[in-house]
């Protein structure tokens, strides 16, 4: 099964070197980044502006406990945002070749 990602980072360089990694072993087929987001969240009991970067991409399921593994290891956040999303339906073609691009 095909499914999306969405990982936040602190910078475009941190993100970079996110979906680098992610690529090179095979983890994902593709990522996307989304530089300049304005984010709000509560960080230890207190309100938090910031700009973040937004990888987004495509992957399949069986990868999802390797990725955020991979992730943790490299991420500067404490707690990095890592979620998926099932992919439930598209080009045939293109899903196919997310499950030949991942191991």
């Amino acid at each position: 099964m095909q499914i999306f990602f969405y990982i936040t980072c602190t910078n475009i360089r941190e993100a970079k070197k996110i979906s680098s990694v992610l690529i090179r072993k095979k983890l994902i087929a593709c990522a996307n980044i989304f530089n300049n987001i304005q984010s709000v969240f509560s960080w230890k009991n207190k309100v938090n502006f910031s700009k973040e970067v937004i990888i987004m991409g495509k992957t399949t399921k069986k990868l999802q406990s390797k990725i955020i593994s991979e992730v943790k290891k490299i991420h500067s956040y404490e707690v990095p945002c890592i979620i998926f999303s099932k992919i439930s339906s598209g080009n045939k073609d293109f899903l196919k070749w997310i499950s030949n691009s991942t191991r």
